[in-house]
């Protein structure tokens, strides 16, 4: 039997549900503008708490023609950490450093690591592949940028995208699962689209009232592939599949249309033999990290999850000097 929706979530999306269709019937129609006021709208109503961190800063990572700003949290200066990467989610279109402020305090709190959080251009100003490329810039480049700013850290990085994040996170793995070093130690996939063909029976079975609606990710898509690319084989669910991919840890929500195409995703590293994990949420919908405040324990829950994993080569560590 399937899992009722939240209750406390079941309320607020009544209500988005209520708003969506008044604005249809008025003939609005949804822009760039409108997503991205929506998403930061949304997430600084409901996610309301912000631990206090000793070093925030912002910086730029320089790649080969561009420069891409970042912010960096670093929760104790004092104490070499290992670094996580968080690409933000927004469809490729909404989304950014500022948006995602308070997420990215939380998990670099949680896990008690330095986090960076990537301002990758956003499409449609800037369409694929220019987020992917400046991605790829700073998890390349990175340790240059907190070498110049005296950070201390110890050279092992997660990668962590939500959504559109989570597809940028998982191409980069695909991309550099086969150079000479490893680049990234772990990925970790929060509620990630994976499947830029949309074939898959979740997206059709929550089609329509659950917020992220199928016709609102063909929207996005649109806008983020402008040069007729082949959106079957920019999917990182059909990227080559090997050993050498990051260990990863994947985060589902029973109520997002882009569950089905994560769970194929992890029995593609499985059957790979790539070290997994999944933390499946039944009653949760897409994006609950920006909603905090309505699921305080379930948040509670996936961060502490990312720390853990986050922090499993520190447990190694550890055990090995006992």
């Amino acid at each position: 039997m399937t899992t009722a929706l939240n209750t406390q979530l079941a309320d607020w999306l009544d209500k988005l549900n209520r708003i969506t269709r008044q604005q249809r019937s008025a003939g609005s129609e949804p822009t760039p503008i409108s997503a991205r006021e929506g998403l930061a709208n949304m997430t600084s109503t409901l996610v309301t708490r912000k631990p206090v961190l000793p070093w925030i800063a912002d910086a730029l990572v320089q790649g080969d023609d561009y420069a891409v700003p970042v912010r960096i949290y670093d929760p104790d200066p004092t104490i070499a950490k290992p670094v996580c990467i968080y690409i933000h989610g927004g469809g490729h279109i909404a989304g950014g450093v500022s948006v995602y402020d308070p997420i990215c305090r939380k998990l670099a709190a949680s896990s008690h690591q330095l986090v960076v959080s990537v301002e990758y251009r956003l499409a449609p100003e800037c369409p694929y592949p220019s987020g992917l490329n400046d991605c790829r810039t700073v998890v390349m480049h990175l340790w240059d940028t907190l070498d110049r700013l005296q950070r201390h850290v110890i050279r092992e990085l997660t990668v962590v995208g939500d959504s559109g994040g989570g597809a940028l996170t998982a191409t980069l793995s695909a991309q550099l699962q086969d150079a000479p070093e490893r680049l990234i130690d772990r990925q970790i996939l929060i509620y990630p689209n994976l499947d830029y063909t949309l074939n898959h029976a979740s997206i059709d079975d929550l089609a329509e009232g659950y917020m992220l609606e199928k016709r609102r990710i063909q929207w996005y898509y649109e806008l983020y592939f402008q040069h007729q690319e082949d959106r079957r084989a920019v999917s990182p669910l059909n990227m080559p599949v090997t050993s050498r991919l990051p260990e990863t840890l994947i985060i589902t929500a029973g109520y997002c249309p882009l569950k089905d195409e994560a769970i194929a995703y992890l029995a593609q590293l499985e059957a790979h033999g790539v070290a997994s994990q999944h933390l499946h949420f039944p009653d949760l919908l897409h994006a609950f990290l920006n909603m905090e405040d309505l699921i305080k324990n379930d948040c509670k829950q996936a961060y502490d999850a990312m720390a853990r994993f986050m922090n499993s080569n520190q447990a190694i560590r550890e055990a090995s000097k006992g």
